[in-house]
């Protein structure tokens, strides 16, 4: 079992199937009504292994559909309105438990409704469990694009049970791979290497990119400046997925290819090594998170105009100086 503390939570990372999430809720919280929204997928899995691991709790499910579609206004008013209907109190306690999208759906519930209630995040993918579940961030899609309703709203705290993974379909693994590459070209130059040389998924591996995410949380909470850095590859993966109607890519495939998109970038500006392009594109290519022909950043340019990083004077945009080092520049869609 490893374990993180952020200021105002903790972060469980293990494998004991769900055993020890019993008592990491019951320390934080005693009532017996607990609300546990998820997707239709997870609920299907595990609804049985968390009544029985939760039984000294009354578990009330809102299970919503998977998929990024799910992210929406129309699902949180259904979600609040399942839970005022199953008689929720602002001193209940929410269980997000899915991947990125129930975190990211639960958080923002749990942040808005009776002005904030508590709640904690069960991650059950490998994206959810070394990304999104981490740092706050909670938020809805709207037409205009991605994340763009949101806040930051710390969890109570955060379970990661590697067990879940092992349900994971090959696809859906590589998609959350896609984050720890990020993670390590960003600020983990030896973790980048571990996943050339070894891309076996394990608590070490994992812990490593949860270490990457955060430090630089703790350095900039609200996404001001460090922070930022996660961005690397989003801004173009975002105007990919809002493109194909988050139908087509996994959030993942997104960035992967928005990753090789931002090194051009950088490649064009004179910032970013040329060496490290072929490098990438080929981890990419063996974990099947790219295919060729690559599609091209010229085609998504039209869709990064309300990207929540385009502010008044331009795109905040992640380049990298080298493997393991990033940086940002305000540029413009003619820089691009």
């Amino acid at each position: 079992m490893i374990k993180k503390t952020m200021p105002t939570y903790n972060i469980t990372l293990t494998n004991q199937n769900l055993e020890y999430l019993h008592d990491v809720l019951k320390k934080t919280y005693q009532q017996k009504p607990l609300f546990i929204i998820t997707d239709k997928n997870v609920y299907d899995f595990y609804q049985q292994d968390l009544k029985q691991t939760l039984s000294s709790f009354t578990c009330h499910f809102i299970v919503v559909e998977p998929g990024e579609r799910s992210k929406s206004l129309k699902t949180y008013h259904s979600v609040i309105n399942s839970l005022m209907e199953k008689g929720i109190k602002r001193d209940h306690f929410i269980l997000a438990f899915g991947g990125g999208v129930v975190g990211d759906l639960a958080g923002f519930v749990a942040a808005t409704l009776f002005r904030g209630m508590r709640y904690a995040q069960v991650p059950t993918s490998l994206l959810a469990q070394v990304d999104s579940s981490i740092g706050g961030k909670v938020a809805l899609d709207l037409e205009a694009g991605k994340n763009l309703v949101g806040a930051f709203y710390d969890p109570c705290f955060v379970f990661i049970d590697t067990h879940f993974l092992k349900t994971l379909p090959k696809r859906e693994k590589n998609n959350g791979l896609a984050e720890i590459i990020k993670a390590g070209l960003i600020k983990d130059k030896a973790l980048f290497d571990r996943l050339v040389k070894d891309p076996t998924i394990d608590e070490t591996l994992m812990a490593k990119a949860l270490d990457v995410k955060r430090d630089l949380v703790l350095k900039d909470p609200y996404d001001q400046a460090d922070r930022m850095l996660l961005n690397f590859g989003h801004t173009f993966g975002h105007a990919i997925e809002k493109a194909h109607q988050y139908e087509t890519y996994k959030h993942g495939e997104a960035i992967s290819y928005g990753m090789l998109m931002a090194l051009q970038t950088g490649m064009n500006l004179g910032i970013t090594p040329k060496d490290i392009y072929p490098i990438l594109k080929q981890l990419l290519l063996d974990f099947e998170l790219i295919t060729e022909p690559l599609l091209e950043a010229k085609d998504y340019l039209k869709y990064i105009k309300n990207d929540k990083k385009n502010l008044s004077d331009g795109i905040r945009f992640i380049l990298l100086e080298a493997i393991g080092k990033a940086t940002w520049q305000t540029l413009r869609a003619c820089d691009l």
